[in-house]
């Protein structure tokens, strides 16, 4: 069997609190994937310029997942110039406080190929306020730096940030593909709630900042978590893994990450309602420290 059915506990090991006060469940959503038409590239050859095709689905797709318990939901003002945090308004909007939207600021889209950090300051607090009038709220609940533009200081960058904080506009600052070093020069201009790096089976570059984030109370949000590389085959440790505890090889890969500290937030995204539930099983997948030590020593 697979632990496909919604998780409906809400123990330690499922709840984040994000920032210290904002309570999380710790699979979330990522919306990137909710763009663009079905003939258009997929995979990281996909565009993400354009909103979705069929917006009744992917609205429907969000309605889902925060019907199946998902509580994070994770955007960004380049995802289809806008449109991407414009869906998840209408999406989202019966849900409220019950929700949280993390969106991200400081990429421009010049073509549909391209994507360029840009860090001015008042460009940073510009797309804020295009973010708060397309997700429709008066004060964003996790707001990134998308990316880190080296032609600015990062402390003018985060501190555009800090200032929307200060203006009440958002609730918790985060950083997107950052160094331990860059963390810690930011967080000596802002608490910061989250980080949110590329991280997962196949690709472990960022185990520092994983390390760093965990001793600050610091959400880890790896994003392409499901990817597992060379260990995806049938005679590998994940499928090995997933036979034994009755789990996908998805779900094993995305069990691992939670278990490998209990600040990790993934936000697989999907187009499917089944790969969705079978993410959100994931919570339920139960390592005994041998079969993590497996799956992370190989």
């Amino acid at each position: 069997m697979t632990h496909t059915d919604d998780v409906t506990q809400t123990d330690d090991m499922t709840i984040f609190q994000l920032g210290g006060d904002l309570p999380v469940r710790r699979v979330g959503y990522g919306a990137m994937r909710l763009a663009d038409g079905p003939d258009d590239p997929r995979g990281p050859e996909a565009r993400i310029w354009t909103a979705p095709a069929d917006r009744a689905a992917a609205v429907k797709l969000l309605q889902t997942a925060a019907e199946a318990g998902v509580t994070l939901f994770d955007t960004a003002d380049a995802y289809a110039l806008g449109a991407g945090e414009d869906l998840l308004a209408e999406a989202l909007r019966p849900y409220g406080d019950e929700v949280a939207v993390a969106t991200k600021v400081g990429v421009v889209r010049p073509s549909p190929t391209e994507w360029v950090p840009l860090g001015h300051p008042a460009y940073l607090r510009q797309q804020a306020e295009l973010s708060l009038r397309r997700l429709r709220t008066e004060r964003i609940d996790l707001l990134y730096l998308h990316r880190i533009d080296e032609n600015y200081p990062l402390a003018e960058q985060v501190g555009a940030l800090r200032l929307l904080q200060e203006e009440g506009k958002v609730r918790h600052i985060g950083l997107s593909e950052v160094t331990v070093a860059q963390l810690e020069e930011a967080e000596a201009v802002a608490p910061v709630a989250a980080v949110q790096n590329l991280y997962n089976l196949a690709d472990r570059g960022h185990e520092a900042v994983l390390d760093h984030t965990a001793g600050r109370g610091i959400a880890f949000v790896p994003f392409f978590p499901i990817a597992m590389g060379g260990h995806a085959g049938p005679d590998g440790p994940v499928a090995a893994v997933a036979r034994e505890v009755g789990a996908t090889p998805s779900q094993t890969a995305l069990a691992w990450l939670l278990h490998r500290a209990p600040h990790v937030l993934p936000i697989p995204g999907t187009t499917s309602e089944r790969h969705l539930r079978e993410n959100l099983g994931a919570l339920g997948v139960r390592l005994t420290p041998e079969q993590f030590a497996r799956l992370d020593q190989s």
